[in-house]
């Protein structure tokens, strides 16, 4: 089919027939497109400064650029000289701006065959609309985006959408054209990572592109495709026009071609928005000019009215960065405090989107909003109540005070906070300031468990959560080692665990690559840090009393239990407890004593004999502890009934034990099948078997002296992959058979047994004739 597309003549002044348009009752603001809508919202994230004061610089009479007024008279003076030698960089008006060219890049519009082309009919639009589109059309055909075409197949509608400033933006309803396009998948940056990669610089230069996306030019096979009609004709854009669903995709490839060498180190750049950042004014010159250098090069533009030089802050994408760090936009904070009461679901649903964006700031949001949660379940008739009034109030006033987030320091370990609740849990990456006191925030997270979730054990929470918290800060956690605190040490579990489910074998390996490091042993501290992993963290004290509690309840209806015995021989004294709960659940207790202490003194004192004075202190000291309690009976238990208690007594006064020395639990496993898989890696080189190293890291968290941190961290990895059962290690294959390792002599022994000893006479395969 032939086209002509060679006619420059286009009657923009023939007289219109507006007579259908005069009575047309129509929002100004006409609904977009989904795609459309979307793409109009992300480039409203403009890159700015924030809340700062900026001088205009006059480079030519009526061309003015923008620059920060907190930087130093002599770097301002070398700004200005800069701006004024690379004004060419710049563009006023489209005829300022020529296309970069075809050879960097240049935009494909692919149609799976099988789709129909679509032709959208004329809309009608109110008269003073219909005249703004007509001068925007007229602009863009005279710097020559757009030419004449006929017959066409593909054919679009404009779509005004209002600007602040009154006048209307032009843009095309291409979603029947976006329907049929494949999607390019070249990513975008993720803006939790842009963002970090901005925080903690002092100086800040903001730019945009001049109309960024008709810089690039269109496949001339595609441009008919981009066709749209107006009242004055049937235009197509020679370049690439806005509203098309990859064109983000190509600008950020041309952005990435042109620039691959300075991103994430002097700049960053989102599609047509870059930033410039150092730590030095005078660093901050030199980058500049090198970026200048580059636009010159390849003729792309910058848009004047839309960049700032020399800025000590910025908004980032509805976030503000800066080298304190990064923080909530003010504005953003404003709107949600000024949200009114949500009445519905959908206005619940919005008030939570607008947290979901600002989530890392808040911490343990779930939870916070847990009764806000449950509104949008369905088939639930719940009304808004008392709790969740005092949600919604509860995160306005914390986002009033919400924290400053710091960038990571890769010379320092990350410290992971972990608490659970009944329905969620609540995380913290942070890391230790430079004191080494104190401890920054740099990321919250927060889940809410699913059904299947919710009925997992203890300790399958704690590791779903670890796993999960590991895919959601990755790029964090990567590249640190990172000292884990919370109730209970999940790692610990996973390498001394003979037998792992399938969930937990699969999580076992997920975190195999990362280098976590449980930090905190006390039980009683680990939990009240997780708990407390707020953003003013300060030095806590870890003198706790009581810290040998594990739980504490009133229970009405079922007594517990305490078994108690005591024993004392030649070597020492000792006694034995086993508390007993409703449920059947025991605790052992053993304490050795460093004092004389007979049986005779226990018979004395049960007999009522009040001769020893000692015998009597400790009488009155039993009585009055028995205060504390509602109700205590005592009742003698024959040994055969008590022999848990009993043993853990005699354990206690046979061994010997150092003030300095920890004693870990006591585990008893149950073994029912006498086998062994035996695997013989290398040989010794010193007096230690070959899994020494290993052994001694799981047993006793030590590592070998002299050891650097690459080679603690290799050490930790590999022992994941093992396990110990009391004193002996296994090596855990994926299918989870357990493989027994042995030291040099022992090896030596299995071999002679298998050639020459019992099983040697069938090493050739002889066998008895049948008789």
């Amino acid at each position: 089919m032939s086209n002509d597309t060679t006619d420059p003549e286009v009657h923009f002044e023939q007289d219109m027939c507006l007579k259908e348009s005069q009575d047309f009752e129509g929002d100004r603001n006409c609904d977009l497109p989904p795609d459309l809508l979307r793409m109009v919202k992300q480039e409203k994230k403009q890159i700015l400064p924030h809340e700062e004061e900026v001088e205009n610089i006059a480079l030519e009479e009526g061309k003015v650029v923008k620059i920060g007024t907190r930087i130093a008279e002599e770097t301002k003076q070398d700004l200005v000289e800069l701006l004024q030698e690379f004004k060419d960089v710049f563009a006023w008006s489209y005829q300022d701006m020529p296309s970069l060219s075809t050879d960097i890049v240049v935009h494909h519009l692919p149609i799976r065959e099988e789709c129909k082309p679509v032709q959208q009919k004329l809309r009608r639009m109110r008269p003073d609309v219909v005249l703004k589109i007509k001068e925007e059309v007229k602009k863009q055909f005279n710097a020559g985006f757009l030419q004449v075409v006929k017959y066409l197949e593909w054919v679009a509608n404009i779509v005004p959408v209002p600007k602040k400033d009154g006048k209307v933006r032009m843009c095309v309803d291409y979603r029947d054209l976006n329907k049929v396009s494949p999607k390019d998948n070249f990513p975008l940056p993720h803006i939790n990572t842009l963002v970090d990669n901005t925080m903690g610089y002092s100086l800040f230069s903001f730019m945009d592109g001049f109309f960024g996306y008709n810089q690039i030019k269109m496949h001339p096979e595609d441009m008919e495709k981009t066709t749209f009609i107006t009242l004055w004709g049937t235009f197509c854009y020679k370049v690439m026009p806005f509203g098309l669903k990859n064109a983000g995709a190509t600008y950020q490839r041309a952005m990435v071609t042109l620039f691959h060498d300075m991103m994430h180190k002097e700049i960053e750049v989102y599609v047509d928005d870059m930033i410039a950042k150092s730590l030095t004014e005078k660093e901050h010159i030199e980058i500049l000019k090198k970026l200048f250098l580059r636009l010159r090069k390849f003729q792309m533009k910058l848009n004047p009215a839309k960049c700032t030089f020399g800025a000590r802050s910025g908004k980032l994408l509805g976030f503000v960065v800066s080298e304190r760090g990064i923080e909530v936009d003010s504005s953003k904070v404003k709107a949600i405090q000024e949200l009114p009461l949500p009445r519905t679901q959908k206005e619940v649903r919005g008030f939570l989107e607008r947290l979901n964006y600002i989530a890392r700031f808040i911490s343990q949001l779930t939870e916070k909003c847990d009764p806000i949660f449950r509104l949008l379940k369905k088939h639930n008739q719940s009304v808004w109540d008392d709790e969740c009034q005092k949600a919604f109030d509860k995160v306005k006033q914390y986002l009033s005070n919400a924290p400053v987030l710091s960038p990571p320091n890769p010379d320092r370990p990350l410290i992971l906070y972990l608490s659970l609740f009944d329905n969620s849990t609540g995380c913290m990456l942070g890391q230790h300031d430079e004191s080494g006191r104190k401890a920054k925030a740099i990321y919250y997270l927060s889940k809410k468990f699913t059904e299947c979730e919710m009925r997992y054990s203890l300790i399958e929470k704690l590791c779903c959560v670890l796993v999960w918290t590991t895919r959601r800060l990755r790029q964090y956690m990567l590249y640190h080692t990172t000292r884990l605190i919370s109730k209970l040490d999940q790692l610990k579990y996973m390498m001394e665990s003979t037998a792992l489910n399938g969930r937990m074998a699969g999580w076992q390996i997920l975190l195999s690559e990362f280098d976590i490091v449980y930090a905190i042993k006390g039980s009683a501290i680990a939990e009240f840090l997780a708990s407390r992993a707020l953003e003013d963290y300060e030095p806590l004290s870890f003198d706790f009393p009581n810290e040998e509690l594990m739980y504490v309840a009133n229970t009405k209806e079922c007594p517990w239990k305490l078994n108690f015995d005591g024993a004392s021989n030649a070597v020492g004294n000792g006694i034995g407890a086993i508390l007993v709960s409703p449920n059947g659940d025991h605790y052992p207790f053993t304490c050795k004593l460093d004092f004389d202490c007979t049986n005779n003194m226990a018979r004395s004192m049960y007999h009522g004999n009040s001769s020893s004075h000692r015998v009597i202190w400790r009488f009155c000291t039993v009585l009055g502890l028995i205060k504390e309690f509602d109700h205590i009976t005592f009742n003698y238990l024959p040994r055969d009934e008590n022999q848990m208690a009993d043993a853990l007594a005699t354990l206690a006064s046979m061994i010997k034990v150092n003030r300095p020395q920890d004693i870990r639990p006591i585990q008893m496993s149950i073994l029912e099948v006498p086998i062994h898989y035996y695997n013989v890696e290398e040989e010794e080189r010193d007096d230690h078997p070959w899994y020494h190293d290993v052994l001694r890291y799981i047993k006793n968290r030590e590592y070998p002296e002299h050891a650097t941190e690459n080679e603690k961290r290799t050490l930790r990895r590999l022992a994941s992959e093992y396990v110990l059962d009391g004193d002996i290690l296994y090596k855990k294959r994926k299918d989870q058979v357990l493989l027994r390792c042995v030291d040099a002599v022992e090896a030596r022994k299995i071999l002679e047994e298998v050639h020459e000893g019992v099983c040697g006479i069938h090493a050739n395969g002889f066998t008895w004739p049948d008789r």
